[in-house]
């Protein structure tokens, strides 16, 4: 397993590199928004489709066993590995030109993260961790940061319109009032690796789905930082509340209103 693992790993950071090549000659000029609203700020451009066909063609032909699981098709195959991906976290900010956006891929075993790459190519920048050989930004090792003052610390807290928005400005109250800084930058996935490489030291939002976290959960782990129990109450099915954070953080916002432990 462990050499299929790393050939599975190998493949992820080759077709993340080519996904995000297609999502940079595709990307839209800076202005109104480019794309299909499927919801309040819930975009969906020609590019997320096309890069989603481009990896479950890609992820076919490389592992045929593997099951397949992508944000705007749904799960198109079973397996007892499987790949769930986001053509582009971040669809908002891309479909306006503009920069925060990523490619995200994890490989799953039943509810296990063992894979997870995710590229962001307006700043050159690949994160990856395969469970149990530690997290990597651009090949160089990665760590969450120690930050154990809620007066030093940097939150980000993802909005959902799924939660009412009273429910989130609960969250940033809380956090502001601890004395921490808020910041909100439109895409979970590279939040949540925020915290990983240490720039953040916390992300947190009311409701997401798996697409957009699965590879942060299995890079957040091997850099050290605390996540919650993402996959509990069938959150890979129905998505859930999550909070990572920074290890020395985990206490302090143990108790933000509608939110899990970061374990």
């Amino acid at each position: 397993m462990t050499e299929s693992l790393q050939h599975r790993l190998d493949t992820a950071l080759r077709l993340a590199h080519e996904a995000a090549s297609m999502a940079m000659a595709m990307r839209p000029a800076p202005g109104s928004g480019r794309g299909v609203l499927k919801g309040w700020q819930d975009w969906v451009t020609e590019a997320d489709r096309a890069i989603e066909r481009f990896l479950s063609d890609a992820l076919a032909a490389a592992f045929p066993a593997d099951g397949f699981q992508g944000e705007e098709g749904g799960v198109s195959r079973g397996g007892s590995l499987r790949w769930v991906i986001d053509p582009i976290d971040g669809t908002s900010n891309y479909a306006r030109g503009a920069t925060r956006f990523c490619i995200s891929i994890a490989c799953l075993e039943s509810d296990t993260p063992l894979i997870g790459v995710i590229a962001a190519p307006t700043v050159g920048e690949t994160i990856s961790a395969r469970r149990g050989q530690g997290a990597f930004l651009n090949g160089q090792p990665i760590r969450a940061a120690e930050t154990s003052d809620p007066k030093e610390a940097i939150m980000e807290v993802g909005w959902s319109r799924r939660r009412p928005a009273s429910e989130y400005l609960n969250v940033c109250e809380r956090v502001l009032a601890g004395g921490s800084s808020l910041r909100h930058g439109g895409s979970g996935a590279l939040g949540l690796v925020d915290v990983a490489i240490g720039r953040l030291d916390g992300y947190a939002e009311l409701h997401i789905n798996l697409w957009d976290v699965a590879a942060a959960l299995a890079i957040l782990p091997e850099a050290g930082a605390k996540v919650s129990d993402f996959m509990a109450a069938n959150g890979g099915a129905d998505g859930n509340a999550i909070l990572a954070c920074a290890p020395g953080m985990a206490q302090t916002w143990s108790d933000l209103p509608g939110l899990p432990a970061a374990l």
